[in-house]
């Protein structure tokens, strides 16, 4: 195949060049917006880099031809075409590698690797940063990096006003808890219910259906214990049942789910057959921040046929980054309801809202 990269400032004349050059069978590899480097940093050139190749092809050797010589032309024609193949995997490489460092001023610097040290979706931060350099160019200035902050929160607030914030409504009186093992789940249920207590004078009661894991049952019975609230374990459909109407003079009961490996969808179905999803229950999934996105993506949309309208984050004691939170919320549109920041019950929970996340996610931001 034969390739090569074109250089123009929009696609048509693009295309036009290419045609002229390798003809109507060309075919595009790749394409992406590129920026030249402008004066000082600013005022960047806007131009279309395009990949396109060709298939070549030899003519057969004539008949006439000894077959050693036909033998010699298709090791050559081979080792040719392994040579353009490894040239063309390198130049896709490159041409798809982030190019964020130099695609914007100088000023954006700081910003851009303050949120990638956060772990903010590269496509969040590629959004940001247009919205900045855009407004830079279009007002003519410089932004110092206080107004680079401001202008941050507006942009991803106008992502976020999309999804909701804030904890139990105290309209429902069911509160499912969903999460797998080692998020601490149970922990997060005593702090939302020690509130509920403390804050709302709500009487709460527990249903566990962590049957198990002893730990578990004998952790929330002690909460239960010291929130002199009562609390019932079910193994199946009609043990919940029972509980449920042991409890209907309670204002909110907490619905402990059994904290299993959810990545695998047999838990997940055997969940669904147990807990009940009725309209007077609200349903939270509990995550931890130190885990990888990509393994929470996976319980996340293993959960996709529950009414998750809020996530809950616990372990942001044990992070320095919180860029996954973000991420998650605008790519499934769903809320935020608490974070927790340590063990203590009620204490280490708090309520969550939209400004105080985006200050977290900015905060420490300082020129090296």
């Amino acid at each position: 195949m034969k390739m090569k990269k074109y250089m123009a400032n929009t696609m048509p004349e693009a295309m036009k060049l290419i045609r002229n050059e390798l003809g109507e069978e060309a075919i595009i590899l790749n394409s992406k917006v590129a920026y030249s480097k402008g004066f000082l940093g600013m005022f960047k050139k806007k131009s279309i880099e395009v990949l396109a190749g060709i298939d070549t092809f030899d003519p057969p050797p004539a008949p006439v031809e000894k077959a050693s010589v036909q033998m010699v032309h298709s090791s050559k024609a081979t080792d040719e075409i392994k040579k353009e193949l490894e040239d063309l995997k390198h130049m896709v490489k490159s041409i798809q590698r982030p190019q964020l460092d130099n695609k914007y001023p100088d000023e954006l610097e700081t910003l851009i690797h303050h949120l990638k040290e956060q772990e903010l979706a590269e496509e969040l931060i590629t959004t940001v940063s247009d919205e900045l350099f855009m407004h830079m160019k279009e007002n003519n200035q410089k932004f110092d990096l206080e107004e680079q902050i401001r202008n941050t929160k507006k942009i991803l607030s106008s992502l976020l006003d999309q999804v909701p914030f804030g904890g139990l409504s105290y309209s429902k009186k069911y509160i499912n808890v969903l999460g797998p093992t080692g998020v601490g789940k149970t922990t997060t249920i005593a702090k939302m219910a020690a509130r509920a207590v403390l804050e709302k004078k709500k009487k709460v009661g527990f249903i566990t259906t962590d049957t198990y894991r002893i730990a578990a049952i004998e952790q929330l019975k002690t909460y239960a214990g010291l929130l002199q609230a009562p609390i019932e374990i079910v193994y199946n459909e009609i043990d919940l049942q029972n509980a449920m109407k042991s409890f209907e003079t309670l204002d909110i009961v907490f619905i402990d789910t059994a904290g299993r490996n959810y990545k695998e969808l047999k838990f997940v179905e055997d969940l669904q057959k147990l807990i009940d999803l009725k309209e007077n229950t609200e349903t939270f999934l509990v995550l931890s921040t130190t885990s990888k996105q990509k393994d929470m993506e996976v319980i996340i949309e293993q959960f996709t046929e529950f009414p998750i309208e809020k996530y809950i984050f616990t372990k942001l004691d044990e992070t320095n980054s919180i860029g996954s939170i973000i991420n998650l919320m605008v790519k499934y549109k769903k809320g935020l309801a608490y974070y927790t920041d340590g063990q203590e019950v009620p204490e280490d929970i708090v309520e969550a809202n939209q400004n105080e996340l985006l200050n977290m996610l900015l905060k420490g931001i300082r020129y090296e």
